[in-house]
């Protein structure tokens, strides 16, 4: 079984560390952790290569999902509804695909920005500090 969808928890970030990889680790014992197109290019964005990202994302860890146009669907209701309420980008929000992707597979999402996923997306299980 899946244990979660992964973000912000590949970072070099030195106050959110520990604590991103901490939780990484518990996600990883519970089981193959699900990734995205949108978390494998965040991954990327810092590789040279696309074996050097499949290196760090083994099959046997981590389990790739496409994006379902289900969640697709309700990343663009919730940008919706981000504008409505004063929102400046004009783009769907990488967080809004994997928000809605993370609540559609019935998993947690390991994140350190609470806020936007609970307005967007009210029973999405959110792994916090």
């Amino acid at each position: 079984m899946d244990s979660n969808v992964i973000l912000d928890v590949i970072t070099a970030d030195p106050h959110w560390a520990a604590w991103s990889a901490t939780q990484l680790a518990q996600a990883l014992d519970a089981g193959p952790v699900l990734i995205n197109a949108i978390v494998y290019a965040e991954i990327a964005f810092a590789s040279d290569a696309i074996e050097a990202v499949d290196a760090l994302l083994p099959q046997h860890l981590y389990a790739y999902r496409p994006i379902p146009r289900e969640a697709s669907f309700l990343a663009a209701m919730a940008h919706a509804d981000y504008r409505q309420r004063g929102g400046q980008r004009s783009m769907i929000l990488p967080d809004f695909l994997i928000g809605a992707h993370a609540l559609l597979e019935s998993t947690g999402l390991i994140t350190r920005d609470g806020r936007r996923y609970r307005q967007a997306f009210p029973g999405l299980k959110l792994i916090l500090p």
